[in-house]
């Protein structure tokens, strides 16, 4: 029997209406739509994290290991054709942590790899699968968008297209970045809309290159920016004397294993609202993704449940944990497996695959440092778009569906904060519904959930303001 056939057997893939080569070319589309991931999140992490001159490399390597082991326990436990790497959005909320509260990023990670463990454990009893289950439907739906603007406003920040008081950029005419950003996201989406394979990664690689062209003819961008925010004023070109090259390139060890250090700095009531934050917000964007994917396959059951669901969610948070100890944020599926999805990919197959290139980008790694910082934020306003797919499934006609939502999608952007915007829709839920004189359809556990959002910004503000 020969590989192909072994495949075939192994993931079932005759049984599923698949063929191994659709397989792989459902990989190999997954992989050209998420690997921006590996330019993005080393560049939204090193904004929190310092290990030294090497930082946005190392954290590519570790964001490629992390992914991978995830992807394996997908691929050959779940057997689904979804991608995981480290979450948008999340690797943002890992800044803010850093950032804003002043809390070590060896503890932020401490607190990631404690998410992870605690997500094994849930996971194993049933327990993730059962709220799941029970989440608000509005919720559920807005949850993406709400993340797409927040990811929006940072890559616009970011680019100098605009301002940290979100408003145009005076200067956008005369700054090179922020004239260059737009090129690249008008080419971006123009070759979304061709179809062309791999858009996201084309538009990157474009505009760092029209970049590094601009510096080595003396074209450099204008000071005026402001503050940008989240990440420190992008680079114009750093140019490829920036790379360094070798085992160096690829020595983790200033990430692998820092969680530990992080946990000697805990300081206990805010260690526990990063965590339960954490928690919070993989769960319900996990949830969402899982959901939303489950229904493009085809997979789900009349209910709109994802069978077994309980599988992929253990991907999730092995992955998670794993990301925790190698040094990145927490891992999470991706809703860019859809593109997968379309191609035909229904089986572990298809995230091996994913997991396969990814580990074939680690000896570019080195290169990634030619690509200037500002760059890879066309992903993020590229990525946004996408993820506003869902707001035409929210019941906008029904009031008890449309107040929540629109709160999630409002509250998300308006506050930089995930968390705040999911607790927004979790709190008004119940109390619209039974206001509107709907109370059989709130479950009691929806309550729990409403008074444990209470409880968080009780915590958060009432201690950490």
């Amino acid at each position: 029997m020969g590989l192909t056939d072994s495949l075939s057997a192994y993931f079932n893939v005759t049984e599923r209406d698949s063929t191994v080569a659709t397989e792989a070319i459902a990989g190999l589309t997954t992989f050209l739509t998420m690997s921006y991931i590996i330019v993005v999140n080393p560049a939204i992490l090193s904004a929190a994290i310092d290990a030294g001159e090497n930082t946005f490399q190392l954290l590519a390597v570790v964001t490629i290991l992390a992914s991978v082991a995830a992807m394996l326990v997908m691929a050959f436990y779940a057997d689904l054709p979804f991608g995981l790497a480290p979450g948008m959005g999340l690797n943002a909320f890992f800044v803010v942590v850093v950032l804003e509260l002043g809390i070590p990023w060896e503890t932020a990670l401490a607190a990631v790899f404690l998410e992870g463990v605690l997500f094994i454990v849930l996971t194993a009893i049933g327990a993730r699968e059962y709220v799941i289950r029970l989440f608000p439907e509005p919720v559920k739906l807005s949850v993406a968008a709400g993340i797409g603007l927040f990811l929006a406003l940072i890559g616009l920040e970011q680019m100098r297209i605009i301002t940290a008081e979100v408003s145009i950029n005076p200067i956008i005419a005369t700054d090179p970045v922020a004239v260059l950003a737009v090129i690249g996201i008008l080419l971006t989406f123009a070759l979304w809309a061709r179809g062309v394979r791999g858009a996201i990664v084309i538009g990157i690689l474009v505009t760092s290159a029209v970049a590094y062209l601009g510096s080595t003819i003396g074209v450099t961008p204008q000071s005026g920016g402001g503050d940008l925010g989240l990440v420190e004023t992008a680079t114009f070109a750093p140019g490829f004397d920036s790379i360094t090259y070798g085992a160096e390139a690829f020595n983790i060890a200033p990430l692998a294993g820092a969680f530990i250090t992080g946990f000697a700095n805990v300081e206990a009531l805010t260690f526990a609202l990063v965590v339960f934050t954490f928690f919070f917000v993989d769960f319900f964007d996990t949830a969402g993704t899982l959901t939303g994917l489950g229904q493009a396959a085809g997979m789900t059951d009349d209910s709109g449940d994802l069978p077994d669901i309980d599988k992929p969610l253990m991907a999730d948070a092995v992955g998670t944990t794993v990301g925790g100890i190698l040094g990145t944020s927490t891992v999470t599926t991706y809703i860019e497996s859809a593109a997968g999805i379309g191609e035909g990919g229904r089986t572990g197959l298809t995230a091996l695959v994913v997991a396969g290139l990814f580990l074939l980008a680690l000896p570019f790694v080195p290169l990634l440092g030619a690509i200037p910082s500002f760059a890879p934020y066309v992903a993020l306003v590229v990525v946004a778009v996408m993820m506003l797919r869902n707001v035409v499934e929210i019941a906008w006609d029904d009031i008890t569906h449309a107040i929540p939502a629109g709160l999630t999608i409002m509250i998300m952007p308006l506050t930089s904060s995930i968390a705040y915007g999911i607790a927004a829709g979790l709190l008004s839920y119940p109390i619209v519904s039974v206001a509107a004189g709907r109370t059989d359809q709130v479950h009691p556990f929806q309550w729990v959930m409403a008074l444990a959002c209470v409880a968080y910004f009780a915590i958060r503000f009432g201690t950490l303001a």
